[in-house]
């Protein structure tokens, strides 16, 4: 495929209409304000803002700390599994819209069993929002279960035990939240437990941590894929190993800018990485307060870094499929999709 050949005034479109999957998706960070004082509304609970605007205007964020401390206030509203299937069915309506065909969700239990939220109701509402979108929207979606990193080890393995009775509803176990002073050393115990279990595993590191938690999510966690990971081309040896192992990096661009990791999008890395040969993705993190699902992640990113055309958006979405967690045939059935989309382009 000659992909120079499509202009760039095509480009919006085509970004738009391709399809793609989503890998890194925090399902909590799709609570909008809006559904967020319908739950308060329906659980009877006083928000600490008056209203939908006041709420949003607090979404002025310096760091991932900041961001953290509104994300699990929006959270309290979740009480019901009739909640958590409103908020996984809200997103699976925009991921449809946005042509994904395939998500592969974060959900985050200690965030709500904390709160006195059974992990059976967590789960049931997710999954029953998932076995829906497959039915009706033809969306293929998966959960991944993940562990707070500023908490301990122990409530850790003590989530995952509470999981266990629920194995066939996810496929794999991450690590999220913030990464200063949680380096990936402190889970090793229960990423070798995971392991043994024979769960799907991956890791946030590199985002506002060094290139080093990207080295140790690997090595002493064995994560197959890295959230974020921008900061490995501050180690060149470490990019020599991503690109040479063919390691998947989820990268959130607008999540960047909103937490400060890069100043604009303009000096995201997005591009460098692709241009080295890392199997990079673009993905929408915490859409809800992030300003944009994920097409709007790609238009924004595409807008802001010229170098980027029609033949790198085509290598995004055909690296969100292949770091995707599916069978080869079904990954083949997609790219093939892909593949079509794009001849059809140039044709």
């Amino acid at each position: 495929m000659n992909l120079a050949s499509i202009p760039r005034h095509a480009l919006p479109e085509l970004l738009c209409r391709m399809p793609k999957a989503e890998l890194h998706i925090h399902i909590e960070g799709s609570l909008e304000p809006e559904l967020i004082f319908s739950l308060a509304e329906r659980n009877r609970l006083q928000l600490p803002y008056p209203t939908i605007e006041a709420l949003r205007a607090a979404y002025a964020f310096t760091d991932l700390q900041s961001f953290l401390d509104i994300y699990y206030a929006g959270a309290s509203v979740l009480q019901t599994e009739e909640d958590f299937f409103d908020m996984a069915w809200a997103y699976l309506l925009r991921a449809k819209a946005d042509n994904v065909v395939h998500a592969e969700i974060f959900f985050d239990p200690q965030t709500h069993t904390a709160r006195g939220i059974p992990f059976v109701t967590i789960i049931n509402g997710l999954d029953r929002a998932i076995q829906q979108a497959r039915k009706e929207l033809g969306i293929s979606a998966a959960l991944i279960l993940c562990f707070l990193r500023h908490l301990t080890e122990d409530d850790a393995f003590t989530v995952l035990e509470e999981a266990l009775p629920f194995r066939d509803k996810f496929i794999g176990i991450g690590l999220d939240s913030g990464e200063k002073g949680n380096p990936p050393e402190k889970f090793s115990k229960v990423f070798a437990r995971c392991r043994e279990l024979e769960l799907r595993l991956v890791a946030h590191a590199g985002e506002e941590g060094t290139a080093e938690y990207i080295w140790h999510a690997l090595d002493l966690l064995q994560a197959e894929r890295i959230d974020h990971g921008v900061h490995c081309l501050d180690d060149p040896q470490l990019v020599t190993r991503l690109v040479q192992q063919q390691i998947p990096l989820t990268v959130c661009p607008l999540s960047n800018v909103k937490l400060c990791v890069f100043p604009t999008l303009a000096a995201h890395n997005i591009a460098r990485l692709l241009a080295c040969g890392i199997r990079a993705t673009i993905n929408s993190d915490d859409p809800a307060y992030f300003g944009g699902y994920l097409n709007q992640n790609y238009l924004e990113t595409f807008v802001a870094l010229p170098e980027l055309g029609a033949a790198e958006a085509y290598r995004l979405a055909r690296n969100s499929f292949e770091a995707s967690f599916v069978d080869v045939e079904v990954k083949a059935g997609w790219i093939s999709q892909l593949d079509a989309f794009f001849q059809q382009q140039h044709a």
